[in-house]
């Protein structure tokens, strides 16, 4: 045996070893090549999606994840383009049977002995669920006029303020999708989010609410945002 051969044989005991210990640790893990086109994934990261690992092994990360901090996944990309070798945190959400789940992945490129591309071990941490009020909540003052006082000064990020003018329109979610340039996952993600925010259980209601609030513009057709030096609350009455 050349000693080429024997630094191959040795490094696939190593990943074999590597592979067994993998399956044991109860944190999600997977491992990904540098394309993001999966290769194996432990019980625990399968079990997030109620799936075998071999039936998620193939799949592409951002088919399971959609990011929702476009910094991160810049400076992860930016990284990966220049062979740094780090940790680097990206916030996602996913979808697992209609429901909308978000948490952090860690991804850190490691070299395989037997593979001149570096991989990446991606490890995920869902956020644990809440119960009961909000840490952060704060008392609201009692009436319909206290309950639209608590949401005067909401601020619509980017992405939501692409997409609630396409939910006013009757857009579906898979044209949302296309129009806004993520993944269906990724509108349902901001959809729950505007939800919950505004307190209101569909988007029917969700327009109803933007509307009365003064988040879109009730004078303009197709729907748009009202903007962000113009008064909240309805129509503007012309008073300074």
């Amino acid at each position: 045996m050349t000693c080429a051969e024997d630094e191959a044989a040795s490094a696939a005991v190593w990943r074999g070893r590597f592979v067994s210990l993998l399956d044991r640790v109860p944190v999600p893990l997977a491992i990904s090549d540098a394309y993001g086109n999966i290769t194996g994934v432990n019980p625990a990261f399968a079990a997030v999606w109620s799936l075998q690992p071999g039936t998620v092994e193939g799949r592409m990360l951002l088919d399971l994840f959609t990011p929702t901090n476009e910094k991160q996944l810049h400076r992860l990309d930016e990284a990966l383009r220049a062979g740094r070798r780090s940790r680097y945190p990206v916030e996602v959400c996913w979808a697992v049977r209609g429901a909308i789940h978000h948490g952090q992945v860690t991804v850190e490129p490691v070299s395989d002995p037997l593979d001149g591309h570096p991989h990446l071990l991606v490890t995920l941490r869902p956020e644990g669920e809440r119960t009961g009020p909000s840490r952060h909540a704060t008392a609201r003052p009692d009436g319909p006029e206290g309950a639209e006082q608590e949401f005067a000064h909401l601020v619509l990020s980017a992405q939501e303020a692409r997409i609630l003018p396409l939910v006013a329109a009757g857009a579906t979610t898979s044209v949302m999708a296309r129009t806004v340039g993520i993944s269906v996952d990724g509108i349902n993600y901001h959809l729950t989010r505007l939800c919950r925010r505004l307190e209101v259980p569909n988007r029917p209601a969700l327009v109803a609410r933007a509307y009365v609030l003064g988040l879109l513009d009730p004078a303009a057709w197709p729907p748009r945002v009202m903007p962000p030096a113009a008064p909240r609350g309805g129509p503007a009455t012309g008073r300074r």
